[in-house]
């Protein structure tokens, strides 16, 4: 892309150097696949081989707890038969309890692992993950603004910066000038002004144009200024003159150059 080149909406016009910016960028998607992991981890609960292992453990304590309640059983037959003591039996019932609380707990652990995490852990991971694809969506905003297209298809008007130029922070590279934004700029006198309005055709002839063209006037000036210098009539030089604007079509915008002299007609009165 080089000053003068016309230009489609969408065509790339210029890229800066991103290196800094994708490297954010792939540090943000990283952190977002770590949150998203953690999120879904809290969803589903503990993995299978943990619940796998969680479930022997309660059924070897309920082997257990089957032994004791055995044990207590013979500990009181042979009681009854005068052949152990009461400690005996005392014995067997504790490790009865012990066994059956080991049960108990067991069964919460089962019942857990297979649970999600609680309702407050996930709602702390789901904003973690929203928070996450924000940094991602600003990193790739700040990644598309080093490299620009064209807004709108047009005419490259100015470049100002050569390709391994330095550009600082907020400077334009380049403008591009759509034909809607082409206008035809011309002073009339204060005796004139009363003629214009706007939305009013004028009609405008350049050198070299095919044929006379209209343009609709969009801006009268309020206030009155010198001749500008540009101007060489030597009968207008010292007069008060009011700045107009009128726009042509977008056909007859893109056969205009920016700068180029023309000769507006005013309609009659």
């Amino acid at each position: 892309m080089k000053r003068g080149d016309q230009v489609a909406a969408a065509t790339p016009l210029f890229a800066l150097e991103n290196q800094n910016e994708s490297a954010a960028r792939r540090e943000a998607e990283e952190r977002l696949r770590a949150a998203d992991a953690r999120l879904a981890n809290l969803r589903t609960g503990k993995r299978p081989p943990e619940i796998a292992s969680a479930t022997e453990q309660l059924q070897q304590a309920r082997a257990m707890r089957d032994l004791s309640t055995a044990n207590v059983k013979r500990q009181q037959q042979l009681f009854t038969s005068g052949f152990v003591s009461q400690a005996a039996i005392d014995d067997a019932q504790a490790q009865f309890k012990r066994d059956d609380a080991r049960v108990k707990e067991l069964e919460a652990v089962v019942v857990t692992t297979k649970m999600p995490a609680r309702t407050d852990e996930i709602r702390a991971a789901e904003a973690d993950a929203r928070a996450a694809k924000e940094v991602v969506a600003q990193s790739e905003w700040r990644l598309s603004q080093r490299a620009v297209a064209a807004p709108a298809s047009g005419l490259v008007h100015d470049t100002y910066f050569n390709v391994g130029d330095w550009v600082p922070a907020g400077s334009a590279v380049a403008s591009v000038l759509p034909p809607g934004n082409v206008k035809v700029r011309f002073y009339v006198p204060e005796p004139l002004l009363g003629r214009l309005k706007l939305g009013q055709s004028v009609t405008v002839v350049c050198d070299g144009c095919a044929a006379p063209f209209a343009a609709t006037i969009a801006f009268i000036a309020d206030r009155a200024e010198f001749t500008p210098p540009v101007l060489y009539s030597k009968e207008n030089r010292a007069k008060l003159v009011y700045l107009v604007e009128a726009k042509p079509a977008p056909a007859d915008a893109a056969k205009l150059h920016p700068g180029q002299p023309v000769d507006v007609t005013l309609p009659a009165s």
